[in-house]
């Protein structure tokens, strides 16, 4: 298992850069990544290129046996090409300019800034693609599915909708542009969705605006990936991405990409209501799921972090070390701090690394060089693949759509997902988070949380996967909408009605309110946001509303369809009734559960097929103690274990 920084020598005077090198290699760093914000550095006027500082660099730490994670640098386009280019600059929905002057601020679509990031990347590519001390490519940084408004955007938007619809007569219908007296009469009066609040908006607009955008990313990455492949083929590339405000689609955007990369920052705050989600566990399993396959963390938390917002509190003793092997748990082979060093300088300065400002060796050095002594005994788990029976749907569609026309007060699509992952979780579950569509076979349970946006192949997936005798488990605003984000005019949840054995008759947006259920076994549970009022035809009711005008109306339902089931539940609740419900799940698919736990102790398994190597992760700031089934192998000090005792943040690895 590798650990490597982020680094930037650039910023540094080039004394230190040996010194960086020499002690990163005596510390355990496996890989640095450099060159991503650059631009200015190689190319300081137009075609005026300068690599020998990059060249020297590299060739310090490939000295050193320190692999290269070489970045092209078009996030951040030097000034001397906006200058002379303005239209480069991305317009928003206000249609002004952006101000340039930080980062990220260019079109991906304007036609001179295509040339030039082409053009840096195709000479970086020849210069280094063949490199040994290149490891892998990083190309560009934490991209988003940019809202741009400029006239080139709004006309590759056009042409855009035209390919997908064909007709204005089409677009027209497919966005109910009857409405508001907004029907196309001429294709130029297509325009992107303004400053105005989104939910004022023709959500049918907003949602392909937003599908289009995220199209324009991953176009990008790919053009730029090929540059570099078309040099090299066996080139490792990759992009970094995070839950930004405009999320791309990531099934999309690493699909032709060799792996997946993540910047990684969980809260260094544990919460004190017990039932909230804080650990990033969810997001690690997301990103593995992307390709489901393994992937690299490529920013990891190193201290506090400030920039866009002020200072955060610094990581509590053992999170540096505890949250980079709950990375490696999740599925992460490679885990990158950012950063080596905490800049001097610029607006990222307060954004720490693992070296202060001080330039010592203080207390989060020492833990990261602890990092290093454990992962470099993980060798052996460096083979070892993620197995889960439990798959849980995240939809890009569904995420933008709900972002768009926000249901209730309360009622967030990934909290909820959060909360039926870590309830599952809870009992030491692997679980997958993929695409809708991906294939289900293989689980024992797949949790489809608000399937809101149609499609097609996603319901035909989960009606054949319930046909062939699995278990799913939907939720609240689930066949709300149609592809273009128009509402079905059926009894809801329309598509999904015969699966789910109900009708609902009438829902209820109760905000923050609160109410109550009960289930079968007379467990009361409290409920908020949302509620549907749910009729069962061949369904039986799971729990009950004990409140309000509809007491005794069905909240949650169980139908058994051909050799399968489907559950539905109505409402979102609070975390005992999932943490319940997902042990009664477990319990009726056969998926092993462990009931003991602690809270906040994660459990997770990777597997070679013949050795399976058992992760425990203490995610709290107590210490806990936790009994083994029998004795077991301890990875990391060696040893049988019969008992684990974890001091806040801590891991064991077992082989079980």
């Amino acid at each position: 298992m590798r650990i490597g920084v982020d680094y930037y020598p650039e910023q540094w005077n080039r004394e230190l850069w040996k010194i960086d090198a020499d002690l990163m290699a005596k510390t355990g760093v496996r890989y640095v990544r450099m060159g991503e914000f650059a631009w200015s550095k190689l190319e300081p006027r137009d075609g005026e290129f300068c690599f020998e500082w990059l060249d020297e660099a590299i060739s310090i730490f490939a000295r050193n046996n320190i692999g290269v994670i070489m970045c092209t640098p078009t996030s951040c386009p030097p000034l001397w090409m906006y200058e002379t280019y303005p239209d480069i600059a991305r317009v928003g929905t206000d249609g002004n300019k952006v101000q340039t002057g930080i980062r990220a601020h260019r079109c991906l679509n304007a036609p001179m800034f295509l040339y030039y990031a082409k053009r840096i990347t195709e000479i970086l590519a020849k210069r280094y693609a063949n490199s040994r001390a290149i490891v892998a490519w990083q190309i560009d940084n934490e991209i988003e599915a940019y809202p741009c408004t400029c006239e080139i955007c709004r006309g590759l938007f056009r042409d855009w909708l035209i390919d997908k619809h064909d007709t204005l007569e089409n677009i027209n219908a497919a966005f109910g542009n009857s409405v508001w007296s907004g029907e196309y009469s001429d294709i130029s009066q297509i325009q992107p969705p303004t400053a105005y609040p989104m939910a004022w908006q023709n959500p049918a607009l907003c949602l392909e605006y937003s599908r289009f955008s995220s199209d324009m990313a991953v176009k990008f990455i790919n053009d730029m990936a090929m540059i570099i492949k078309c040099v090299n083929q066996n080139a490792r590339v990759t992009t970094n991405v995070w839950f930004s405000q405009n999320t791309p689609d990531f099934y999309k955007l690493f699909d032709l990409l060799d792996f997946v990369s993540y910047d990684n920052y969980p809260p260094v705050l544990i919460p004190e209501e017990e039932g909230e989600v804080y650990s990033h566990a969810f997001q690690l399993d997301l990103m593995r799921g992307v390709k489901q396959s393994n992937f690299w963390v490529m920013e990891q938390l190193s201290g506090p972090t400030g920039s866009w917002s002020p200072m955060s509190p610094t990581p509590r003793p053992g999170q540096i070390k505890g949250y980079a092997l709950q990375a490696m748990a999740h599925g992460a082979d490679t885990v990158m701090h950012f950063r080596w060093r905490t800049a001097n300088t610029g607006a990222e300065m307060y954004w720490h690394g693992i070296l202060d400002h001080s330039n010592t060796m203080g207390r989060r050095f020492k833990e990261f060089a602890d990092l290093c002594r454990t992962a470099a005994k993980l060798n052996v788990i460096e083979t070892t693949q993620i197995v889960s029976e439990i798959a849980i749907l995240y939809s890009p569609d569904n995420d933008w759509a709900f972002s768009i026309q926000p249901q209730t007060e309360g009622y967030d699509y990934i909290e909820q997902l959060k909360l039926l992952h870590a309830s599952f979780t809870r009992y030491g579950a692997n679980v997958d988070i993929i695409s809708p569509t991906a294939d289900l076979s293989r689980y024992k349970a797949v949790i489809a949380p608000a399937m809101y946006i149609y499609e097609k192949e996603a319901t035909e997936n989960i009606y054949r996967y319930v046909i062939k005798g699995g278990t799913v488990v939907m939720t609240n605003r689930s066949g709300v909408k149609d592809q273009n984000n128009n509402c079905i005019m059926e009894p809801l949840p329309t598509v999904y009605r015969e699966l789910i054995g109900a009708e609902i008759t009438e829902y209820d947006p109760i905000g923050t309110l609160e109410q109550t259920i009960e289930d079968f076994s007379g467990s009361q549970f409290t409920c908020t946001a949302w509620c549907d009022i749910l009729e069962p035809t061949t369904a039986r009711a799971y729990a009950e509303y004990k409140d309000t005008f509809y007491e005794g109306s069905a909240a949650v339902t169980m139908n058994r369809y051909c050799s399968g089931v489907a559950y539905y539940i109505g409402t979102l609740c609070d975390y005992k009734f999932y943490d319940s419900f997902a042990a009664n799940i477990m319990k009726q698919t056969g998926i092993p559960r462990l009931m003991e736990l602690p809270r906040g102790v994660e459990v997770t398994t990777r597997t070679n097929g013949a050795d399976d190597y058992i992760f425990f992760f203490n995610n709290t700031e107590q210490e806990v103690h936790i009994t083994l089934p029998k004795a077991m192998y301890s990875i990391i000090d060696g040893g049988d274990r019969e008992k684990l005792c974890l001091k806040p943040f801590d891991m064991d690895i077992v082989r079980k």
